[in-house]
């Protein structure tokens, strides 16, 4: 018989904030209790989770491994757009809801941040600023810097965060180009656009800027065939996730002149999610790329919002409402009508809203990604979004 009396407990399983006041006021303000952790595998997460009702989780991987010993989870809330560090099969078989943050709580934030790198790489800022901090007063340092209105960034994915980006593009005098084979052509050419494939995309642009989501099929999207068909002129920007690029192949096409530069919001071994992350990547030592750590979704309202979001989700789900970002609520409501066995009294209206509220079951449409959740991978198959 079900203990209705028991107070239900959220883990944090990881978090690089500097506290947890916020998630703190929302989720014991509901009357739960709240426990936190710093995870950094799966064996962390079932320690500390293995009897939680809910868990959010920021960069801590919650695999099958540890979800298979999950005793009474209802639902593991994402920091955030992308789900990758979360087994969502797993999850939609054992009935645990997975819930993310649509992404515009940082469009703005991203779109601003491909935009500063791309030119700061076209005008070559850090190296004038590394080299008048020595003394080198010459406006020849940055040589060759090109002319920027006029020239063409190709957009690889074309959801809200890439829209954005070309909406701020235009005010600089460029043609946008993009490449997203799951969009109409007239969806794109309507949001300012020129369709292109793929190929066109590589061939054309003089600026690519990668916003497509990290899946198995998006993996090394871009490697050494796709960096040597770019313009020798070109400059690759990537505001998505590290491993969509091969950096050994990134190294290859900077260093031998393949391409111009690049400005990277993270790179592949993405070191945000290893414990002991050194700076050995090679790319470190080139003087034509510009890194920032994984930090284009940054700004202080954003952060709030975040964090307010997924905390809310855990609560939505705990005390019976259902959330507002679901990620698998149809998948879980479909396997349980077919597996026979009546849902609960509670889980029959919940997951029944969950997958008939508009926009919670459609195809997201976005780079970091739009609400909810399965969104169509260039390269042809289904993924579940997110970075």
């Amino acid at each position: 018989m079900a203990d209705h009396t028991r107070q239900k407990t959220v883990v944090i399983a990881d978090y690089d904030y500097d506290d947890v006041g916020i998630e703190r006021a929302i989720i014991e303000g509901a009357g739960l209790r709240l426990a936190t952790a710093q995870c950094k595998t799966e064996d962390d997460v079932i320690a500390v989770a293995r009897d939680a009702d809910a868990i959010i989780a920021q960069y801590a991987t919650v695999g099958a491994k540890a979800i298979s010993a999950l005793t009474r989870c209802e639902v593991i809330a994402r920091y955030g757009t992308g789900t990758d560090i979360v087994d969502v099969d797993a999850a939609t078989r054992r009935g645990i809801l997975v819930t993310n943050v649509p992404n515009d709580w940082c469009e703005n934030e991203v779109a601003d941040h491909a935009m500063t790198l791309l030119l700061g790489a076209a005008r070559k800022i850090c190296k004038y600023d590394q080299a008048t901090r020595v003394g080198i007063w010459r406006w020849q340092t940055g040589e060759p810097i090109h002319r920027i209105s006029g020239r063409t960034p190709g957009l690889l994915s074309f959801g809200a965060i890439a829209q954005a980006i070309c909406r701020r593009a235009a005010g600089f005098g460029l043609r946008v180009i993009a490449s997203d084979p799951y969009m109409p052509a007239a969806d794109i050419a309507d949001r300012g656009a020129a369709p292109v494939s793929l190929e066109e995309l590589l061939d054309q642009a003089d600026y690519l800027v990668i916003q497509a989501p990290l899946t198995k099929e998006t993996h090394h999207l871009i490697g050494e065939p796709e960096l040597r068909r770019m313009k020798p002129t070109a400059i690759l920007i990537n505001t998505a996730r590290g491993p969509i690029i091969s950096d050994q192949a990134l190294y290859k096409a900077l260093s031998e002149g393949w391409i111009a530069g690049a400005g990277l919001d993270d790179i592949e071994e993405e070191p945000a999610k290893r414990p002991d992350w050194t700076p050995a990547n090679p790319l470190f030592g080139l003087d034509n790329v510009i890194i920032t750590p994984h930090a284009a979704y940054y700004s202080e309202e954003a952060i709030h919002t975040v964090r307010d979001f997924a905390a809310s989700e855990v609560v939505r789900v705990l005390t019976g409402q259902p959330p507002l970002s679901p990620v698998n609520a149809v998948q879980i409501a479909n396997s349980r009508r077919a597996a026979g066995p009546r849902l609960t009294a509670n889980e029959e209206p919940r997951l029944r809203l969950q997958a008939e509220l508009p926009g919670l079951s459609r195809p997201g449409r976005s780079g970091r990604s739009s609400p909810p959740r399965e969104v169509i991978p260039l390269g042809g198959c289904r993924r579940h979004r997110r970075g």
